[in-house]
């Protein structure tokens, strides 16, 4: 006896309006559902209630159709095509309320709809109802309009949670108001959404107002002449398609960014902690989806790049957070992909060249000069009694000259210019040796200096030696690393091997320390 599979659609309601978590997601499905209905404007009214919230959404679409509006209530058979709701999951989010009430007119037809108490009926196991009436209206009377009354998701809308900042910054990170089609299709509508709140909620202005389009800084190509040069640097990288090959066919990605210093991408309204929202998206109608900063070599740190990748052949999961076919070869010819051209962005010479010296530069100014204290501070605070602690560079240079009494091995200060990236010439038993300078070994893979520039490391000590051994755990600069403190040296492994010695100064001078006292016994 064969049997068809059975679906609780009650628990399918509950479970798909349950992963829409953040309240603003309703927000979002409003936007895209306005848009796709051919909208040029969308209001979208959020008033505080004792209940939760009430919210209107109005927009200027074509309206719905009977079926339209069958699939806006129903659950995966929306009429949709490709697009980023055509599952229908989205509009779900609406029955975590205690009322719903639709109003559109479509082709000279009005229709009312409306479905008490959904999110009640849900848990109590029981499938909500609508009911639709119908009336006619004058021709051209286009447009849709949702009432949500008691809505309840998270935390709610309240004054500590919402902000028109706020909805500002998600809106352009998380929906269609940031959307980056126009970089591409010259003809694409624009659609002006506005944002009311409650005063209750933010009284900060009247109204958000703001448009379907995300755009970049301006471009800065040169550095300005403050002590952080390269910080306004920005430089725009065209929208381009690149169609790939993998198991189901063709697919196309288009691609879009900038690279770009910190003030100008604090200019960019990220929805979440900033630092964290840069380097290359995943993004499907042109919303950001996921990040995949895996796509770029671990020499180069994410946070300088922005970048979103459409493909509209990704499918997402149900509340559209994240990527569902990350086992198909689509995802894994598309990042493949994607590692070529952001290649080709980190070997560009403006980047490499112009960005990335010039604030490596300009680091090492700073370094001296913040290193660099009066004669009299300096005299101030010696005290013949206490041994003797480098603060700065140039400190650990002395100490070395002092290390050189009873060494083993003379190593002499041949030449020394700090606003180098390597600042040191040493002269060892004869042999000049190229050299970076610090107080703590550590240092050197916090200011992210490639191993292969100079021969040596000079430092007072190791410093953390924990945080040196999570560099050996995930590698430096896309090489593995075995820092190898016994013998004082420093392997890399990319491409070829090369090796730096470490000259520790403190170790020296302890060693002379140690037969200064087996002397005098």
């Amino acid at each position: 006896m064969k049997q068809h599979p059975e679906v609780n659609e009650v628990q399918e309601f509950l479970e798909i309006a349950s992963d829409f978590e953040d309240p603003l997601e309703i927000i979002r499905e409003s936007l895209s559902n306005a848009y796709d209905a051919g909208a040029t404007e969308v209001v979208i009214t959020i008033r505080d209630s004792a209940a939760g919230s009430d919210i209107i959404i109005e927009d200027d679409g074509h309206g719905m159709s009977r079926d339209d509006l069958k699939s806006f209530f129903d659950l995966g058979n929306s009429r949709k095509t490709d697009s980023i709701g055509h599952k229908g999951h989205g509009t779900k989010i609406f029955y975590k309320s205690d009322r719903i009430v639709v109003d559109t007119a479509h082709n000279g037809s009005n229709y009312h709809a409306v479905m008490d108490q959904p999110w009640e009926k849900l848990n109590e196991k029981t499938l909500p109802e609508y009911e639709v009436t119908e009336a006619d209206t004058r021709p051209g009377n286009n447009g849709t309009r949702i009432q949500i009354s008691g809505f309840r998701s998270g935390e709610g809308f309240d004054p500590e949670s919402l902000t028109y900042d706020k909805i500002h910054h998600y809106l352009k990170w998380k929906t269609i108001a940031g959307s980056t089609a126009h970089y591409f299709d010259d003809d694409q509508r624009e659609m002006d959404i506005v944002v009311d709140l409650d005063e209750g909620i933010d009284d900060s202005q009247e109204q958000l107002v703001t448009t379907n389009q995300l755009t970049f800084p301006n471009e800065q190509l040169e550095p300005d002449n403050s002590d952080f040069p390269a910080t306004r640097m920005c430089k725009h990288y065209p929208a381009r398609e690149i169609e790939f090959e993998h198991d189901g066919g063709t697919s196309t990605v288009e691609i879009v960014g900038m690279v770009g210093g910190k003030e100008a991408r604090n200019e960019l309204p990220t929805y979440g902690r900033h630092s964290v929202q840069f380097g290359v998206w995943l993004a499907k109608d042109h919303i950001k989806v996921e990040q995949v900063n895996e796509v770029l070599s671990h020499d180069n740190e994410f946070i300088h790049f922005f970048f979103i990748a459409n493909c509209q052949d990704l499918e997402l999961s149900a509340n559209r957070g994240k990527v569902r076919n990350k086992a198909s070869s689509l995802y894994t010819e598309l990042k493949q992909e994607l590692k070529h051209y952001m290649t080709k962005v980190a070997e560009d010479p403006w980047f490499k060249e112009d960005y990335l010296e010039t604030r490596k530069r300009a680091q090492l100014r700073r370094r001296a000069q913040s290193q660099s204290t009066s004669l009299e501070e300096r005299l101030e605070v010696i005290n013949p009694d206490e041994p003797f602690t480098p603060t700065n560079r140039t400190e650990v240079l002395l100490a070395l000259e002092r290390s050189n009494n009873k060494a083993d091995t003379d190593i002499t200060v041949e030449e020394y210019k700090a606003d180098h990236e390597v600042p040191a010439i040493l002269l060892e038993d004869g042999t000049p040796r190229t050299s970076h300078v610090y107080l703590e070994l550590t240092t050197h893979f916090e200011d992210d200096y490639p191993l292969g520039s100079a021969d040596t490391i000079l430092c007072w000590n190791y410093g953390d030696i924990d945080v040196l051994r999570e560099y050996e755990r995930n590698g430096y600069h896309g090489g593995d690393v075995e820092i190898d403190l016994q013998n004082d040296q420093i392997v890399y492994y990319h491409d070829e091997q090369h090796t730096v010695d470490i000259i520790t100064v403190s170790d020296r001078i302890a060693a002379q320390e140690h037969q200064l006292l087996t002397s005098l016994d």
